[in-house]
């Protein structure tokens, strides 16, 4: 990766940051990210992953994307107008051909693996999975938590240098924002062990299950300790986007009260790290989250970034809802990408932006898709969505 040779660096407490004048597009996202009034709403990352489109919209030959892809993905970003990126993957389109997975795609616990073996363990059964959480995945993560505390100022140094030369490779009109490797929380443990295995474990052993909750949350204080430290330090955006798919079209993928009991006291001292450095955390909606939005906020998350709205997730209801200090949320935005981008006209993904913004909070509101945009969307829809954003982000509401 290439770097920008006229960057500007200070050292703050002997740890690196970066200083320079920002262009128009990335003043923008640091603004509306400190909830300062502006006049147009900045744009969040562009995942297209038809590479066809990253072609088309960039000018660049076909097959440009494949040879070249983390020169031509900036392209179309610039060609989009983003303001702000926090997950840069310029390589992700590639994990699936132009029309979508194939059968040479990789399988893995979640997408058809015909077996799941961990550490010489065949996950073949919930006591299985048990074995192998008592076993392995607690004292290990409990190492790596010793092992982030006994390397806490390289860490913090390490984090702040990646993503000095992320931005410099953005340049300055792009504001890059954190997300790997600067949170952590108690997760779902199925991408280990397969849904059935897991959630069958989580139903009979909740005893287990809340000793791996209590472990991650441990290992997770610690990373965030670091994480806060180095955007802190770092004088990097003070906005995290937490992402852990939760919930299908129907609801939690388990009982909420099982959560309320075993999940959310861990998930809540987890993130006390980041909320005590003033850094404000959004979450990821995948599914139905209707059920864990107030107790998220309770939690102390301050917003909300791509919507199922087919799944029932209330863009309303939730744009009118408050932070526990009683502030309005930060939101992303974004134009369906299950429905309106790859099934609806031009005319409807017209629409749905000006819905967006209608309802969307004042100040702290991105527009984008809602999550990465899947091969087979036409390109008169996304090139009507880069359009609208344009007119947004230039002439606001």
């Amino acid at each position: 990766m290439k770097t920008n040779t006229n960057r500007r660096i200070s050292t703050n407490d002997h740890y690196i940051t970066i200083q320079r004048p920002w262009g128009a597009n990335a003043q923008l996202a640091l603004d509306t990210i400190a909830l300062r009034p502006v006049r147009g709403i900045p744009t969040w990352i562009i995942n297209d992953m038809q590479w066809s489109h990253i072609d088309e919209i960039t000018g660049n030959p076909p097959g440009s994307y494949e040879r070249e892809p983390e020169r031509v993905y900036l392209e179309f970003q610039r060609e989009a107008g983003v303001c702000y990126i926090d997950q840069w993957i310029p390589r992700n389109p590639l994990s699936m051909s132009d029309q979508g997975f194939d059968s040479n795609t990789t399988r893995h616990a979640t997408t058809g693996a015909t077996e799941i073996i961990r550490d010489g363990i065949l996950i073949d059964s919930p006591e299985a999975v048990v074995e192998h959480i008592e076993k392995v995945f607690i004292p290990g993560r409990l190492a790596l938590r010793d092992e982030l505390e006994k390397n806490f100022d390289a860490e913090v140094a390490q984090r702040i240098e990646k993503e000095i030369e992320v931005q410099h490779f953005l340049g300055s009109n792009i504001l890059k924002g954190q997300y790997s490797g600067f949170f952590a929380f108690p997760t779902f443990l199925y991408s280990l062990y397969g849904f059935a295995d897991y959630f069958m474990a989580y139903a009979l052993y909740p005893e287990v299950i809340e000793r791996c909750f209590s472990a991650m949350a441990d290992f997770a204080t610690t990373l965030n300790t670091i994480s806060a430290t180095a955007m802190t330090k770092g004088n990097l955006p003070l906005l995290l986007r937490l992402d852990h798919d939760m919930a299908d079209s129907r609801g939690t993928l388990v009982d909420i009260k099982s959560l309320d009991q075993i999940w959310f006291p861990h998930f809540a001292r987890s993130i006390k790290p980041l909320l005590g450095a003033g850094i404000r955390l959004i979450w990821h909606c995948d599914g139905n989250l209707m059920d864990m939005v107030p107790r998220l906020l309770e939690c102390g998350l301050g917003g909300f970034q791509g919507f199922q709205y087919e799944d029932g997730m209330d863009y309303e209801q939730i744009c009118r809802m408050k932070t526990r200090d009683g502030d309005d949320l930060f939101i992303i935005g974004g134009v369906s990408v299950t429905t309106t981008l790859p099934h609806g006209t031009p005319d409807d993904v017209r629409e749905q932006m000006k819905w967006l913004v209608e309802y969307g909070p004042k100040v702290g509101l991105m527009l984008a898709g809602s999550s990465s945009i899947a091969p087979g969307v036409p390109l008169e829809n996304i090139k009507t969505l880069l359009e609208g954003l344009n007119h947004y982000r230039t002439n606001g509401r």
